[in-house]
C-alpha cells in the first residue's frame, strides 16, 4: 500500500518540519510594512461630524506683499497663454471679503495652469487653520478649480488635528477679481466629515 513506502516517513517528516520553520518565521515580523489596527486605538470612538466652515481666500499676485509667486513656468507659458506656470501660496483666509478682517488661517501650497484652452489649475494646498478649536489643525484639498466657472467644488483628502481622517469638498465662488493685477478674493464653503 502507499503508507508502507520505505522513503515516505522520513520525507513526510522533513516537509512537517520545513513547513512549520517557515510558518514560526511567518509569524514572527520584526519589521512589519502594515498591520491591522481597531480603529478604537487612534480616538475614533466618537460619532463622526459635519462641519460647515466659510471664509474668504486672497489671492495676491501683484505687489508689495505677494501672497502668491510664480516659481516656475514652460518655454511656453506668456501672458496670454498661462499654461504651464506654477505658483506657491500663502495666502490669507478671512471671515469675510475684506482682508481687514479677522484672520482664521492661511491656505499654503502650490497651483498650476493646466489647460492650454481655459483658465483652469490644479489646486493641490493645506488650510492651515489659526484660529479657535481649529488652531493648529488643517484641512488638505486638491482638485480641478476651472477659475471662470461660477461655482466650482473641489475635493478636501484629508487633514490634520482635529480633521484628522477628514474628507469631504469645497464649494468655490470668486467673489473679486482684479483684471489688471489678477489678484482675487475667492469665497469657500467647506463641508468637511471628521471625528
Amino acid at each position: 500500500m502507499f503508507w508502507n513506502h520505505p522513503k515516505l516517513p522520513h520525507t513526510a517528516a522533513f516537509l512537517l518540519t520545513l513547513f512549520s520553520l517557515i510558518s514560526s518565521f511567518a509569524a514572527v515580523e520584526p519589521n512589519t510594512f502594515s498591520r491591522h489596527l481597531s480603529p478604537s486605538s487612534l480616538g475614533l470612538k466618537k460619532q463622526e461630524k459635519l462641519s460647515h466652515l466659510h471664509f474668504y481666500f486672497h489671492d495676491i499676485v501683484a505687489g508689495e506683499n505677494a501672497t502668491a509667486v510664480r516659481v516656475a513656468k514652460a518655454k511656453t507659458t506668456t501672458n496670454t497663454s498661462p499654461f504651464g506656470a506654477v505658483v506657491v501660496i500663502d495666502d490669507p483666509l478671512t471671515v469675510s471679503p475684506d482682508i481687514g478682517s479677522k484672520m482664521v488661517g492661511k491656505a499654503q501650497g502650490i497651483y498650476a495652469l493646466t489647460s492650454k484652452t481655459e483658465a483652469s489649475l490644479l489646486m493641490a494646498y493645506n488650510f492651515a487653520f489659526m484660529e479657535g478649536k481649529y488652531n493648529g489643525s488643517s484641512l488638505s484639498v486638491m482638485g480641478r478649480n476651472p477659475v471662470f466657472s461660477a461655482v466650482r467644488e473641489m475635493p478636501v483628502i484629508g487633514g490634520s488635528g482635529v480633521f484628522r481622517f477628514a474628507r469631504g469638498y469645497a464649494e468655490v465662488r470668486t467673489h473679486a477679481f482684479d483684471l489688471k493685477t489678477g489678484n482675487a478674493v475667492v469665497e469657500y464653503n467647506v463641508y468637511v466629515f471628521h471625528y
